[in-house]
């Protein structure tokens, strides 16, 4: 660290650990840089999803993402004893920059809790598996409620047949206006991987080839079938994860908050997978909204679960996502 910020050689240790985060279809929508001795991190266009993750959501699944990201930064920070301030969406002028992690000028040895979360940095994968009938025990299922809280957002759990069969019968009709979209069917496609590549979901990833009967919908990566007896779960654990409005500043407190819970569940021997087509399809995502009598706004869905260790999604370089240094005039 330099007097005044974080020197240059800081970004690409903190980037390994940000590039890590969870994003749509495994876009990687993201782009670092250092300025000035701060880190920023910008939406990279190219990789934004037109379809499924824009439409009447705008930059939705771009911003997200870069929360998520920057819930990593932090915590590679913090471990490296320089825990640093976040400025949200800092130049009017210039949008596309959703974060500048600075110093907080209050130089301190990382937390076992910020440790421990940085360590299921690698561990965190998004399982499309079914998951073991186990269920989540109430102190677990508290703390990721908490880690919501903690990150400015807010997780609601889905409980009860009669209410996790209503999000079922939602989640289901959201996907079958999804899938009525050939651009939507066609990005799908386009962000399946049935070769090594450093981006996109590899088809051994996918999750098995959905039936009638689930209760879930799947998105078709892959095209395994299940073996017998291994069917999803009839009765998941779904949590609902949401912010208090819908800006720029509120999608990237939701990525931060989403990256605390799924770490959180990681370190709690959990496993997770993102269900957004009920966030995607904006009656769906309000009468999602309704049913839970929240007045912020959903942003994403998890189901969470115990479950066999999932396929692991590669990552671009952090030399192809790092922008050169620069200072200001």
């Amino acid at each position: 660290m330099t007097s005044t910020g974080y020197a240059p050689d800081v970004l690409a240790t903190a980037v390994a650990a940000a590039v890590r985060a969870p994003s749509m279809h495994n876009s990687q929508p993201w782009r670092f840089g250092w300025r000035d001795g701060g880190i920023e991190v910008r939406v990279e266009r190219g990789r934004a999803l037109p379809t499924a993750g824009q439409g009447d959501l705008g930059d939705w699944a771009a911003q997200l993402a870069c929360g998520a990201a920057v819930f990593n930064l932090r915590l590679a920070l913090a471990a490296r004893g320089t825990p640093p301030r976040v400025r949200l969406c800092p130049y009017p002028d210039d949008p596309d920059v959703l974060a500048r992690l600075e110093p907080d000028g209050r130089p301190r040895p990382a937390t076992p809790a910020e440790l421990a979360l940085l360590a299921a940095v690698p561990r965190r994968r998004s399982s499309r598996l079914p998951f073991f009938p186990e269920p989540v025990p109430g102190d677990v299922r508290w703390r990721l409620v908490e880690a919501a809280r903690a990150e400015g957002g807010w997780l609601d759990l889905v409980v009860g047949t009669a209410a996790v069969s209503a999000f079922g019968e939602l989640a289901r009709g959201a996907n079958r206006v999804l899938e009525r979209d050939p651009g939507y069917r066609a990005e799908i496609a386009a962000w399946t991987r049935h070769e090594p590549a450093p981006d996109g979901v590899p088809a051994r990833a996918g999750g098995p080839v959905a039936e009638p009967h689930d209760l879930l919908p799947v998105r078709p990566f892959g095209d395994q079938v299940r073996a017998p007896g291994r069917d999803f779960e009839v009765e998941p654990l779904v949590a609902v994860l949401g912010a208090a409005g819908d800006t720029a500043v509120d999608r990237v407190t939701a990525g931060q908050a989403l990256q605390r819970v799924l770490l959180t569940a990681t370190e709690a021997g959990l496993a997770a997978s993102m269900l957004s087509q009920p966030i995607e399809v904006a009656a769906a995502r309000e009468r999602l909204r309704t049913a839970l009598s929240r007045f912020g706004s959903p942003q994403m869905v998890l189901r969470v679960g115990y479950g066999q260790p999932a396929w692991p999604t590669a990552r671009r370089p952090v030399a192809e996502v790092v922008d050169a240094p620069v200072r200001s005039p």
